[in-house]
């Protein structure tokens, strides 16, 4: 029983560090499997990254709506490292370009920005602030912690587009854990729907890239996966706000 703890406990330590920059101790050595067991953790992100960002949203100060949701935004990019938000502008540049699968992965590969990935990025981080200006500061934290727990479902239902990649050694993720931790959350105002538009998000999004990539995905298509699953949440949640 001790034994299972402490690995429940290392696997949501490697989650916390993977997908925040929030400082807990690195884990130097990952062994086989530990991604895809700690893949099971990642609501636990979500709540940490939605609770900065809901408390900037929630303490009173005389700024306006606009640079409280920029503030908010440069949070919620920072705390996650902008890891989920450079997956998103990567894939893009790949999925959009007009090539083979075969070389959209090379494309994935490269490390600079095309127009594609510049175009989608900008476009997002304004709905991202848009929506933000009109969220209540629970509605970040359920966005933040839906977006991490649909990620199992692409996970678990697409192959790896590259058997070597990061994203191939978080495949077959604990999803019965991941459901679990996000159970909370769907207690919270408007999270029910939320969570259904945050699953067919996830799975459209991970369904269009794998067809351009050939079938499979990776860890940068899971960045998108959670990006853009935040952004609609987001969308359900404030829907009819701000008209």
């Amino acid at each position: 029983m001790r034994g299972v703890f402490r690995d429940a406990l290392r696997s949501a330590h490697l989650a916390l560090t993977f997908l925040t920059t929030l400082p807990f101790p690195h884990v130097h050595e990952v062994r086989d499997g530990e991604f895809a067991r700690a893949s099971g953790y990642y609501p636990l992100a979500g709540y940490a990254v939605g609770a900065i960002v809901a408390l900037i949203l929630w303490v009173p100060a005389p700024i306006p709506d606009g640079v409280r949701a920029a503030l908010a935004v440069a949070a919620w990019l920072a705390t996650t490292g902008m890891l989920h938000f450079d997956g998103l502008v990567d894939c893009a540049d790949a999925v959009f370009a007009m090539k083979s699968p075969q070389r959209r992965l090379e494309i994935l590969r490269d490390v600079h920005v095309g127009a594609f990935g510049l175009g989608t990025g900008v476009l997002t981080l304004l709905s991202l602030w848009s929506l933000v200006q009109v969220a209540r500061p629970t509605d970040a934290l359920v966005a933040a912690v839906l977006a991490r727990a649909v990620l199992l479902a692409p996970m678990n239902l697409f192959p790896a587009a590259r058997v070597e990649s990061l994203g191939a050694r978080s495949r077959e993720g604990h999803w019965p854990v991941a459901a679990l931790l996000a159970v909370p959350v769907l207690f919270l105002p408007g999270a029910p729907v939320a969570a259904l538009v945050a699953i067919i998000a996830a799975l459209a999004v991970a369904r269009f890239c794998a067809g351009r990539l050939g079938g499979g995905i990776n860890g940068d298509v899971y960045g998108a996966c959670v990006t853009l699953t935040e952004v609609a949440a987001l969308t359900a949640l404030t829907w009819g706000r701000g008209a």
